[in-house]
């Protein structure tokens, strides 16, 4: 049996990286499920310090998603306390259409807030790695 699964990243500001990683993949972000999180904080389940007001809408604070407009391709930005202190052991490999391309999305990339980090090839292969505003290696090629 296969299973569906989603990638869930750590993150200071779920909200702010989930909008930062929609623009880059193109992707949206899932909208916020306001009259849900207010049923929920008057029934006891949750309280007013779990949300937050995010781009004029009331949402999780510790969370926010993206996801494929096409697919069920999903990542979620999740609230943690701590911030990145090593190489990431998984990181994102972004396509963005061949060498044609890349400097193109580089510069976009950049002027966005994405750090370089540097370039590496193997055999015809070309990518550049960058960090996200918050850290977080990825590559594009």
């Amino acid at each position: 049996m296969a299973y569906d699964f989603q990638v869930t990243v750590d993150s200071a500001e779920p909200h702010t990286q989930a909008d930062w990683w929609a623009e880059t993949l193109g992707w949206a972000v899932e909208p916020s499920d306001e009259a849900f999180i207010r049923e929920m904080i008057a029934k006891g389940y949750a309280s007013e310090d779990e949300t937050t007001v995010h781009r004029g809408a009331l949402v999780w604070r510790s969370g926010a998603a993206i996801s494929h407009p096409e697919t069920s391709r999903r990542v979620l930005f999740q609230e943690v306390p701590e911030g990145k202190t090593v190489k990431n052991r998984l990181h994102f490999d972004v396509r963005v259409g061949g060498s044609e391309n890349m400097e193109e999305e580089f510069a976009k990339l950049q002027a966005r807030g994405a750090t370089f980090l540097h370039r590496g090839s193997q055999g015809p292969n070309r990518w550049i790695t960058l960090a996200d505003p918050e850290g977080n290696e990825f590559c594009i090629g």
